[in-house]
């Protein structure tokens, strides 16, 4: 137990180890309003000291003595995760700390362990004060999270001059510039054929089932040559940041079904891929391109026979590939392996599983969906960027970030580990009992839209699906009576934090839903504004916008 702190550093000094100490200071204060001091006397010593030779991005901590505690990094990245690692083995309380007991030598799996944020629908990241999602990208760093990436989508906008697309540039910038500010290298994404809203008629691509139909064909004449001058703008617009990854995207949007981009996925879309890897090559030297297969056979069969043909000599201007689908891990890769030796990324879904809209009830945890998924994929991996939408999975970002660390360590252990950090060690237990009947009853959604002005009589109008389990109603009323059991023992800070609140909201919403058969109450009302100011999502667009009346009032107009 210490009722003081004092931070040693013992190495020499970069923008990321001030950062660092920053960090933990802070955090100890916040948690436990333990005064830490970097002179002077303290019943705790806190020495941080790099030393190469643990392995790249690693760490270990050991006692040095009873008051001095050694966080050791092998690189500024290393001591910055050893911090993260202290401070959730940590106990915090009111006026005193108590540091862990764990002790020993931790180095990274895989050299990649990104996270990719949607900026779009209004969601958190697109919507919330910038502030806040700073302090979510540190937060995430914590974890061992190196990578983060973000899409400048141009359909949007008329050019980059457009206010609106200057906008949005400088909000992408300002959260890529807090993710350098934490060790993360940066990344952009592009789709492959990607345009403006006023794209010339002439050069449109033939659309596939998920266009903006702006997107234009690399066949027709000139069409190559606009592309190439519109990304070379965004890509000066960052260029003064450390990016690090640039990702060429096929679908959901972009493509071209045309006879001569077709099959797009081997044909059009690596005509249009290789020239954008030569501008990333020339304007961002430290920039790796990574080669989405995303939907590839979707709707046209043999792209992925067709791309791993095309990449069996390697060429030298892909990095990396990102394989991943909605659903099951994609089975060509997992039956042909890696093509060429290309180091390959996933691309997991941890936000849309099953609930819509994404994130509208609450947290969805799914440390078991996401566990099968892992273990079916996980021999191809060098890392990955999983898909977020917003903050109600951030503790599916933290079993990813601990399987790309560690790919042997269970989803369950890590729930374990993040419920005892951000809630109390003494309730870790009862919370992974929690969690596990709350990825069993996540099945939401909601009933079709009403065909007239009925869905407004609230008590007559079922407006929410039921999860479809046998056990999903005695479930709901087992984790909100357990939820409240748990948050009597919390500390005021833990009980009142975002973290709690959407778990929280999340069982007491299925215990509601249950209760009401699906209609719409005062109590639902009341758990569903919560959530919307918890994500900032008052002009959220229907897909991230818990669905308060004003929302389902709107699906009758």
């Amino acid at each position: 137990m210490a009722g003081s702190i004092r931070i040693e550093y013992r190495a020499p000094v970069n923008p990321l180890t001030i950062k660092t100490l920053d960090l933990l200071a802070r955090r100890i204060r916040e948690r436990s309003g333990v005064p830490v001091v970097q002179q002077g006397e303290a019943e705790l010593c806190v020495a941080l000291d790099i030393a190469p030779g643990i392995g790249a991005e690693g760490f270990r901590i050991e006692s040095d003595g009873d008051a001095v505690l050694r966080l050791v990094g092998n690189d500024p990245r290393g001591l910055l995760y050893g911090v993260g690692k202290f401070l959730r083995d940590a106990r915090y309380a009111e006026g005193d700390f108590v540091p862990g007991s764990w002790r020993g030598t931790s180095v990274p799996c895989h050299p990649v362990r990104g996270m990719y944020f949607a900026t779009h629908f209004h969601n958190f990241y697109h919507d919330a004060p910038l502030a806040e999602v700073e302090r979510y990208v540190e937060e995430l760093a914590l974890w061992g999270c190196n990578a983060l990436s973000v899409w400048f989508d141009m359909h949007h906008y008329t050019g980059i001059a457009d206010p609106r697309a200057q906008e949005m540039i400088a909000r992408l910038h300002a959260i890529l510039r807090a993710a350098n500010a934490v060790g993360m290298g940066a990344g952009l994404t592009t789709l492959a054929n990607e345009a403006y809203a006023n794209s010339p008629v002439e050069m449109r691509a033939v659309p596939n089932r998920a266009h903006y139909h702006v997107e234009l064909c690399p066949n027709q004449p000139g069409a190559v040559d606009l592309m190439l001058r519109w990304r070379q703008e965004v890509l000066d617009a960052f260029r003064d940041l450390d990016i690090r990854y640039l990702w060429i995207w096929p679908y959901d949007q972009g493509g071209c079904l045309c006879e001569r981009c077709a099959p797009w996925g081997a044909n059009g879309f690596l005509q249009m891929a290789e020239p954008v890897a030569g501008l990333v090559r020339a304007t961002l030297p430290n920039a790796s391109t990574v080669l989405s297969t995303w939907w590839f056979d979707y709707d046209t069969p043999g792209e992925y026979e067709g791309l791993w043909r095309f990449l069996a000599p390697r060429p030298d201007w892909v990095d990396y590939l990102m394989v991943d689908a909605h659903g099951d891990f994609p089975r060509y890769p997992l039956e042909h392996g890696a093509p060429a030796g290309i180091p390959i990324l996933n691309f997991p879904e941890i936000s849309m599983y099953t609930m819509f809209p994404w994130g509208g009830f609450g947290a969805n945890p799914l440390p078991l969906t996401l566990q099968a998924r892992w273990d079916s994929s996980r021999h191809l991996l060098s890392g990955g960027f999983p898909y977020s939408e917003g903050i109600y999975e951030d503790l599916n970002k933290a079993i990813f970030f601990q399987f790309y660390w560690d790919p042997a360590k269970p989803a369950l252990e890590t729930v374990r580990e993040y419920a005892a950090y951000e809630y109390d060690p003494a309730v870790a237990d009862e919370v992974v009992g929690v969690v596990a009947r709350l990825e069993q009853n996540q099945q939401h959604g909601l009933k079709a839209k009403p065909e007239n002005e009925r869905a407004l009589d609230w008590a007559a109008t079922p407006v929410y699906d039921l999860p479809r389990v046998q056990v999903a109603e005695a479930n709901a009323k087992a984790n909100l009576a357990a939820l409240q059991g748990v948050a009597d023992r919390l500390a005021p800070a833990a009980r009142n934090a975002w973290r709690w609140r959407v778990l929280w909201l999340r069982a007491a919403l299925d215990a509601e839903i249950q209760a009401s058969g699906g209609r719409s109450t005062a109590r639902t009302e009341e758990y569903l504004r919560e959530l919307i100011g918890i994500y900032h999502a008052e002009q959220a667009e229907a897909a991230v916008r818990p669905p308060d009346r004003a929302f389902l009032a709107q699906r009758t107009r």
